[in-house]
Order: C-alpha cells, then structure tokens, then sequence
C-alpha cells in the first residue's frame, strides 16, 4: 500500500469490535481461528517474524504477480507487526502487548511459549483477564503433547482419514486442510466461552484445541458403534451406509446431481416425481430401514431414471416436487449462481498488485451486528509503527534501537 494510506483503516465494526486478539503461530490452525475472530470486528494484531513472515503469504500453487492468493484470504482484516519473540527484548513487547488486550491466539508445538517466558501462567500476572487460545496437534497435556503435529495427522488419529475414499483405495483425504480449520472454528468456540465466562468469574483462562480432538468431535457414533457392537465404519465412497436414497446420481448430459431422500416423506416426494409412486409404500422401500438394506439396488433404480433426463431438467422436477438436490459446485460455478449472488456469498476485494479478487464473504450472517471483509491479507510490517507508537508508546530512538537490534522489522512507514 502507499505509504500515506497505510493506516487508513476503516471503522471495525460487528460483535467483536471492542476486543483485541494478539495473533501468534502461522499456517493454518491458529490464523484461521484469528480470521473468523476479525471478521466479525475484533483487532487482531498478528506478531510475525521480522523479514520473514508467515509461511501462509508464499503457500498456494497458483501465483499471479509472485502473489499468494491464500495469504489474502486466511489474513484478512488482521494487522501485521513484526516482533522477535525469540528474543528478551521481543518477548517484552508481547507482555506490553498482552497487557492491553483480550485474547492471546498462538499454535507453537506445546512448551514454546513457556521457553520464551510467555506461558499463561506468566501472561496471566500481567492480565488476569487474558483469555490464551492454544491450537496444537495433540493437546497442551498427555504423552503426545511434545510431538509435532499437523492437521493432516490430526485427521488420521482423530478417525477421519479412515473413512474418507473410495473403498477400493487407500484412505484419502478430503482436498482441504479440514483438521486445521476444525481445531481454528473449535478454538475460537472455545476462546468466545471463555470470554463469557469471564464476565461471570473475573478472570481469563486457557483453551486448549486439540486437532485430532475437534476432528474425532465430528466423528458422530464412530466411538459408540465400535464399543456397542464392535462395528467399524469403513470409506464408502459416495453414500453413508444405510442411509438411502442419498448419493451422486448420472444425468443424460454427463453432469451429476446430488439428490438426498432419505426421509420418509421427502422419499414419496421423489418416487412421485419418478413416476414410480407406487415405491413410496413399497414394503421393500417404505422405511428408513428398508431402504438402507437395499441401498445399491435402490440407487441403480433412481440412477437409471436420472440417465434418462438432463441436469437442469432433473433440478428442475426435483425442486418442483421438493426434493433435496444439488449439481456439483466448482468454483466457476459458484460464481455464477443467482444465489450466490443474491446473497453475497463471494464478494470482491481491492488488493494493492492485483487490483481486485474474489473471495468468500463471512459465515454466519448475524441480523444485527454482522461481520465484514475490510482489508485483505496485509503486507509484512504493514502496521509495526502504528501498534509500537500509538498503542504501545514507544519513541522513534527506542523503534530505532529495535529495528538495529533485529528485534523488530525494518519497516520505516510514517503514521498517517
């Protein structure tokens, strides 16, 4: 940005704009719990390495312009600021940071913090209202604690990777970083509790977001089914077993149209628009039960009905009779779709070397105090003069001193 815009920042707004998120860790599982905390208005302050950043700003296999096109997204409406954390005197600025503000948001391997003196037990002598919001692979306690950790691993101990692919293969993974983004939503859950909380008890306290646990969280009766009845779940491809008729089903045209029927009413609704009524009370269709048991011959009926239409022919009678259906989003067609559209669900940003792109918008929508997109993924050091100076006090000979000493970047914007 031109450095006389560069402090320009719209007016936060949303349910969390009265809160201040010091932002630590990198990648994916403690940024994208900061990025759901921003939009919806807090200020989240994210501390990276002088010159040297998050790695997140040089991820992604498309580069337009040498330009990350992740980076703009998990960061957006954040600030950057660049703090040696592995130095005393950058550890010092954290402390001074943590004194003023509501959540300290980190994913170091577990023990980091406390090396460099900023565990909570320290941070919390400093503010006993710091909420500390610690997103690793294992958890903060227990004899895997130490181990490295990735969301990848996350998914495979905590039960997903198992049953995702195709029966035939290997297990597989789901084609995005699901474990990450499931500790980073559990985490942040777990920090605005405990902000809650914190109104009624005085105090702050320590979330602790396990990626394997979030991901065993989703994991519905996967426990109870083995332990009652010794059953495995095992990849199914397509379907879930026994629940039927849900799956992807041919068009005339070589689309696929995903039709969901597995409830008893919307089952008739399908049956009726099949032609076929007389399925709806088939004995050998007519429960939830009946239908699971005969889930593969079930679906090469309907299959066999749908290769004989086309894809907007088929939406079309389908929602016409109130059946669940979906076609297969990428993303030109997502950005295409009048719903989308209707409801803003991609919106369109400025960035400084791009000129404009798209992106996803905020989920969920809030009536009142909604969330918002401001500001793209910021520039490394974007905002080190405004956080030292305006919020931290420091004087230019002191941001001097930092800058030679390699404890802060090296960015020399004047405040707006």
């Amino acid at each position: 940005m031109p450095a006389d815009t560069a402090f320009e920042q719209p007016q936060r707004s949303g349910p969390l704009s009265d809160l201040r998120v010091i932002e630590m860790g990198q990648l994916i599982a403690g940024p994208f719990c900061g990025q759901l905390l921003a939009d919806f208005g807090a200020e989240v302050i994210k501390l990276e390495q002088p010159g040297v950043g998050d790695p997140m700003r040089e991820w992604g296999r498309e580069k337009p312009q040498g330009v990350s096109l992740w980076w703009p997204v998990v960061a957006r409406n954040k600030k950057s600021v660049e703090i040696n954390a592995r130095t005393p005197e950058g550890q010092d600025l954290v402390r001074r940071l943590v004194a003023k503000s509501d959540i300290l948001l980190e994913n170091f391997r577990p023990g980091t913090m406390e090396k460099w003196g900023l565990g909570y037990e320290e941070l919390a002598k400093i503010n006993p209202r710091l909420v500390m919001i610690r997103v690793s692979g294992f958890g903060q306690t227990g004899p895997y604690a130490g181990k490295a950790g990735y969301g990848s691993i996350g998914e495979a101990m905590g039960g997903l990777r198992y049953v995702v692919g195709d029966p035939s293969a290997p297990p597989s993974r789901m084609g995005i970083s699901i474990g990450d983004t499931l500790a980073a939503t559990f985490a942040c859950l777990g920090g605005l509790m405990a902000l809650h909380a914190r109104d009624r008890i005085g105090r702050g306290q320590v979330v602790d977001s396990a990626i394997y646990e979030a991901v065993l969280a989703v994991m519905e009766s996967l426990i109870t089914e083995y332990d009652q009845t010794a059953y495995i779940r095992e990849r199914t491809g397509a379907i879930l077993p026994f629940v039927a008729p849900s799956n992807v089903y041919p068009t005339r045209d070589g689309a696929f149209v995903l039709i969901a029927a597995n409830q008893d009413s919307v089952f008739k609704r399908l049956c009726a628009a099949m032609g076929r009524a007389e399925l709806g009370t088939d004995p050998r269709y007519d429960t939830h039960t009946a239908r699971g048991e005969r889930q593969a011959e079930l679906d090469a009926v309907i299959s066999a009905w749908t290769s004989t239409l086309g894809r907007e022919e088929l939406g079309a009678l389908l929602d016409d009779a109130g059946v669940p259906r979906g076609d297969i989003f990428r993303a030109p067609e997502m950005l295409a779709d009048a719903h989308f559209q209707a409801r803003k669900a991609i919106i369109e940003m400025a960035h400084p070397l791009l000129g404009k792109l798209r992106m996803q918008n905020v989920a969920p929508r809030l009536s009142e105090t909604p969330g918002t997109v401001n500001s793209v993924g910021p520039e490394l050091g974007q905002h080190n003069q405004e956080i030292f100076e305006r919020l931290l006090g420091l004087d230019g000979e002191t941001l001097a001193g930092l800058r030679q000493r390699r404890v802060i970047g090296n960015s020399s914007r004047a405040l707006a």
